[in-house]
């Protein structure tokens, strides 16, 4: 998964994908407490100029529930994405805040996941809201709901490997992380028992996915799980044609 601007051309962007072998990548709006970041309109003019390259995760205002409700339908019937994305440290509310309850409720209804972020904020704002431990409650309240946590979690990727483990639709992305920096107990948690609940991700454009791969073969994954992490698991969470 990752973030695209504006500013960027697309061509540039799909020349990067090339460079690093990646076929398809999610582009995610970014939705703020008064203003569009990035517009669910602006993702899908993106999507639309190369519908075989991109796949758009959309974003709305958790602070106007039914205009919420709303705008996520729009995303999935008329725009075509296939997620939505809140980033709870940008409203300093918790995953179990009641805001984001009826985003959970359309979600469900439209079989889509939901995506956040997990772990501390580089901006300066309060990492307390990132704990993954919120999703636990979240998950019980809705079984129905596919989870998608950015950022691994750090400093808790344990707690957020618990909440993965325990939960049959949460899964971890790795965005924001090169191979390099991947916390060993994920590495481990791949390589085990949670090879199909971890996704690749980016955080473009501030790492390219050629970045974000370098030494991945350092970590020593089998075929079966690096296919899974670079491809399966995305395909199947979000359901992508391959």
């Amino acid at each position: 998964m990752g973030n695209l601007t504006e500013e960027l051309p697309v061509e540039l962007t799909i020349r990067q994908m090339d460079a690093a072998g990646i076929r398809k990548s999610l582009i995610c709006a970014w939705e703020a407490p008064g203003k569009s970041m990035i517009s669910n309109d602006e993702v899908a003019s993106v999507v639309n100029s190369a519908p075989d390259r991109f796949v758009g995760i959309g974003s709305v205002d958790i602070s106007h529930p039914m205009r919420a409700v709303r705008e996520i339908h729009r995303c999935v019937k008329a725009l075509g994405f296939k997620g939505i994305r809140v980033l709870p440290w940008l409203w300093s509310k918790p995953p179990t805040d009641r805001w984001f309850y009826p985003v959970y409720t359309a979600c469900c209804e439209l079989g889509i996941p939901f995506c956040t972020q997990i772990g501390h904020t580089g901006p300066l704002m309060p990492s307390e809201v990132g704990r993954p431990i919120y999703l636990d409650q979240v998950a019980l309240d809705f079984p129905e709901l596919t989870i998608v946590a950015g950022h691994i979690g750090y400093p808790w990727t344990e707690e957020a490997i618990a909440v993965a483990t325990k939960h049959a639709k949460v899964y971890i992305d790795t965005s924001a992380y090169t191979a390099k920096r991947y916390p060993p107990e994920l590495v481990r948690y791949m390589k085990s028992h949670g090879g199909h609940k971890v996704l690749f991700g980016t955080n473009y454009p501030m790492i390219s996915a050629e970045k974000a791969l370098q030494d991945l073969d350092a970590l020593a994954l089998d075929e079966n799980t690096e296919q899974l992490f670079l491809t399966e698991n995305a395909i199947r969470v979000f359901k992508l044609e391959d």
